[in-house]
């Protein structure tokens, strides 16, 4: 599994002109499950993102996680994160698991997060959908199971 983690001031989410989820200050996270992936990839990323350090503390250090801070996460797929761009000028995304597959790791995922007491909004899967954020710092990691 992959995922984009960009610290936000606020993002969210719209599908066909209405908002389907939005937060303040947290995590928008973009995720995308690879073909093969295990629930534990899923399991594995979502207990590490929580606990990342990229939130500044008193002293304006990165010092603290979304548990510490009590921020929320917006959960978006996004399989274009499988992308391989190593041939020619169209990207392939063969490295992205089957539309079940990813939808039953996208939905755990945000379930796991959510098990650890993560306030989380989500978008919807497979659907066209319109993010919005302001991306605080910018603080952007990229990860992967």
């Amino acid at each position: 599994m992959r995922a984009l983690v960009q610290r936000v001031s606020s993002a969210s989410v719209t599908v066909d002109d209405e908002v389907i989820g939005e937060i303040g200050s947290g995590l928008l996270i973009l995720v995308c499950a690879m073909h093969g992936d295990s629930d534990d990839a899923a399991r594995k990323l979502a207990t590490k993102i929580p606990k990342l350090r990229i939130f500044r503390d008193a002293a304006d250090k990165m010092n603290q996680s979304l548990l510490d801070t009590g921020g929320a996460a917006l959960v978006v797929s996004q399989f274009t994160l499988a992308a391989d761009t190593s041939r020619g000028n169209r990207p392939g995304f063969s490295a992205a698991a089957p539309p079940e597959e990813g939808k039953r790791s996208y939905e755990l995922f945000a379930a796991e997060l959510a098990a650890q007491g993560i306030p989380v909004r989500t978008g919807e899967f497979g659907a066209d959908m319109a993010v919005a954020l302001v991306n605080d710092g910018p603080v952007t990691i990229w990860m992967e199971s």
